[in-house]
């Protein structure tokens, strides 16, 4: 419960909680001797209600299953095109190879048990819509929605530009449970969704929600393994990069694959609001 508390700050005086406890006023107390003894504490089972919060720690932040409250995730949705696509296929397929206990981002589906069908890697493993993330995963109370929905709407604005995602690279979540392979935007888009991830926090700190990274690193993460095994994931991956850049005589690609911004998305428990979208050109 102090952990609730802290997370979101004294709700004491929330008028939406509809069960403020009044104590008895001041002339009333003279009256009685017995109002000046203080009141026995609640019952502990008071001190942790029923929808109390629940948290499983999946992703590169905190992704949230949360009993009574909503777990808000705001990103940019990427499609990986096919062509990068049958190159990274045979990526994953090499570390898999070398890297026992990889899984696909989401489903969880072990790569190994898929490495002996590329199209089916592809498919399950690739082919299925990532997210940058634009602010960490964190639970929201039911009367928060529509403010933060709102307010994204009013701070984000779409504007067309191009995502080159441009660097393998490894993350650690916070809490070191679980390593991660991802492919970073550092030069196109980079300033972009700098502006954009500046936009979310405004909105978060308007809801006493944390703010993302003090120094964001826009990617999206296309395998992850149980624990911290960044070590090994850096060095496979190391190899792997040098290994292409020999075999293609030296040239080292200034990007893995491009994508056309075209909006963004706030995923609210199972609910999907689209914040702002691109026009299509015609």
């Amino acid at each position: 419960m102090d952990a609730l508390i802290a997370s979101y700050g004294d709700t004491s005086s929330d008028s939406d909680s509809g069960s403020d406890y009044l104590p008895p006023s001041a002339s009333n107390s003279n009256s009685n001797p017995k109002a000046l003894n203080p009141l026995p504490p609640p019952p502990l089972d008071l001190l942790t209600p029923p929808n109390s919060l629940v948290v499983s720690r999946i992703g590169f932040g905190a992704s949230l299953t949360v009993e009574g409250n909503y777990a808000l995730h705001v990103y940019i949705p990427v499609h990986i095109p096919s062509t990068p696509m049958k190159e990274l296929t045979l990526f994953l397929k090499k570390v898999s190879s070398l890297v026992p206990g990889l899984n696909a981002i989401d489903v969880d589906v072990p790569l190994n048990m898929l490495c002996s069908d590329d199209l089916k890697l592809e498919q399950v493993a690739l082919g299925r819509e990532f997210h940058i993330s634009l602010g960490r995963t964190v639970p929201i109370r039911v009367h928060q929605i529509d403010s933060v929905v709102s307010m994204l709407r009013q701070k984000l604005q779409c504007q067309r530009y191009w995502i080159d995602f441009s660097k393998l690279v490894v993350f650690v979540n916070d809490d070191h449970t679980r390593s991660f392979i991802s492919i970073e935007v550092i030069t196109g888009g980079l300033a972009e969704i700098t502006k954009q991830i500046q936009a979310v926090n405004e909105v978060y700190k308007l809801h006493n929600l944390p703010e993302f990274y003090e120094d964001p690193r826009p990617h999206i993460s296309i395998a992850w393994a149980l624990g911290d095994i960044s070590d090994i994931l850096k060095r496979v991956v190391e190899e792997e990069v040098i290994k292409r850049c020999t075999m293609a005589g030296g040239y080292v690609q200034k990007r893995l694959f491009t994508c056309k911004f075209s909006g963004i998305d706030c995923k609210i428990g199972n609910k999907t609001y689209k914040i702002c979208k691109v026009q299509e050109e015609y």
